[in-house]
């Protein structure tokens, strides 16, 4: 079988780290070409090239970073000659740039974004292991027009539902509420079902301008005046449990949304949707009559992105409705 052509996006994070001697710890220090050369087993299994945007820890990712990297995707992933791209990139914000770019690049080849939980520098570097996994996925034709996909440790994901769930284990990249949609095993590629929700924002722009706070026991209505009288273009509310908040949280809400700034509202639970089934003070009857944006499944990096990307395309708030809860 003719080898397929494999774009590798190289964007930094651990899996381009080794240990400083000068500090003890992990720093930047491949680039895409040093890394394959690591792993000569890559251009066994397709015909590799490589394109290195950046050699960035994930903490040093920004919005304005995803979107050039979306724009250089999508730039290279509808030419002849590429029959699929590699994403390398930093844990910490990994699952962002995913999701953004399942939300901006519209295609039917596959996309997969790889990192790595361990530097070149250690002995169990799974690095090489997941760069090889990512090429037998782009391999694989069931892998065609399912989104961009996420896969650490043999576990393939959906970008939209995928979150990053423990500090330095390497099983961290889990799917909570549906599961993995398959894993790669002794080469071959295996799935079990399909993204629950595939979905396009059109834009060039993205504003970044837009905050998260997390609600909390005893948490005082003073926060979201402060962040309402930030100028901000948006917020993501972390309610508690399925969409409640305490009642200063309530009357916090209420003065943000009367500044027409829309609100989004997500659980700060791992797991499940935001409904409006309580109706007690600062309960999501109320919270829904205000005009909030109730998300369903997505956590509140997910839904900042998300509402980032809709803000520079110029939504509407009806819009912004229709995206987030239908």
């Amino acid at each position: 079988m003719q080898k397929k052509n494999i774009l590798i996006v190289f964007t930094g994070g651990t899996f381009s780290m080794k240990i400083d001697n000068e500090t003890g710890g992990a720093i930047p220090h491949f680039h895409g070409e040093e890394l394959v050369e690591m792993i000569p087993e890559a251009n066994n299994l397709a015909n590799v090239s490589i394109y290195n945007f950046g050699n960035y820890p994930g903490p040093h990712m920004t919005p304005e970073l995803m979107l050039d990297l979306s724009k250089i995707i999508k730039e290279n992933i509808n030419k002849d000659d590429v029959d699929g791209i590699i994403v390398t990139h930093g844990t910490d914000t990994l699952e962002e740039t995913a999701y953004l770019l399942d939300l901006t690049v519209k295609t039917k080849k596959p996309i997969v974004v790889i990192g790595a939980m361990k530097t070149s520098s250690e002995p169990d570097w799974d690095g090489p292991k997941n760069l090889l996994d990512a090429i037998h996925i782009c391999n694989n034709p069931n892998s065609n027009g399912i989104g961009v996909l996420v896969c650490l440790n043999g576990e393939i994901n959906a970008a939209s539902e995928v979150t990053k769930t423990h500090t330095e284990d390497i099983e961290t990249f889990h799917s909570l509420d549906f599961g993995a949609l398959g894993y790669v095993d002794k080469s071959k590629v295996w799935f079990n079902r399909m993204p629950r929700k595939l979905e396009i924002i059109e834009t060039e722009k993205i504003n970044s301008n837009v905050d998260i706070i997390k609600v909390y026991a005893g948490i005082k209505e003073k926060l979201f005046h402060l962040i309402g009288d930030s100028k901000i273009d948006g917020l993501v509310v972390e309610a508690l449990g399925v969409g409640n908040v305490p009642p200063p949280a309530y009357e916090g809400i209420k003065y943000v949304v009367n500044k027409n700034i829309p609100v989004v509202l997500v659980s700060r639970c791992p797991a499940g949707e935001t409904l409006d089934i309580y109706s007690y003070s600062g309960a999501g009857k109320w919270i829904k009559k205000l005009g909030v944006i109730f998300s369903d499944y997505l956590n509140g990096q997910k839904a900042r992105i998300k509402l980032m990307l809709a803000l520079g395309a110029g939504y509407s708030i009806e819009q912004l409705h229709k995206i987030f809860e239908e």
